[in-house]
């Protein structure tokens, strides 16, 4: 018999869409206005293709921007490619979505987290829920963003 709808799946996989979607309109049209985007993911995901020293700077989790450069941004039903400037070398990144824990977008106080929590029944499977972060600080860090390279930042001040 089934064990109900799974609502924490459905907004889990919505969530990723709307990313998805997001990313997809940027790399037709760019970035607009004042949109930038935080993007943290688990550097320790199977999917994840980043350089070796970055893996090594960052074993467990890492926070992209995407605001001033980037460059070959693809998107896939499954996650996203990018190649981002780290210090006047360009980097190419994969990060499937499933890897992904925040998606922010500060300048409308918009974010979205990620976060794994095992289910209390005998199952040894993760559930994953997604949820609105509502409690953004107007003050993002964006005029310390370095122009024309990528940054990675810490998000501790949007969490709950």
């Amino acid at each position: 018999m089934a064990r109900g709808i799974d609502y924490g799946g459905m907004m889990h996989r919505a969530m990723q869409r709307l990313i998805a979607d997001v990313l997809r309109a940027v790399a037709a049209e760019g970035l607009p206005g004042e949109h930038h985007f935080f993007i943290t993911f688990d550097t320790r995901d199977s999917g994840v293709d980043i350089a070796d020293w970055l893996r090594e700077r960052y074993p467990e989790e890492m926070t992209i921007v995407i605001q001033h450069w980037f460059d070959n941004l693809e998107v896939t039903p499954e996650g996203f490619s990018i190649t981002l400037n780290f210090g006047n070398s360009p980097e190419p990144l994969y990060i499937p979505f499933d890897a992904v824990r925040t998606f922010v977008d500060p300048s409308v106080e918009f974010g979205l987290r990620f976060e794994n929590q095992i289910e209390d029944d005998d199952e040894d499977e993760d559930d994953e829920e997604a949820e609105f972060i509502d409690d953004i600080d107007d003050d993002h860090g964006g005029d310390d963003t370095p122009k024309g390279g990528a940054e990675v930042v810490s998000l501790d001040k949007w969490r709950k």
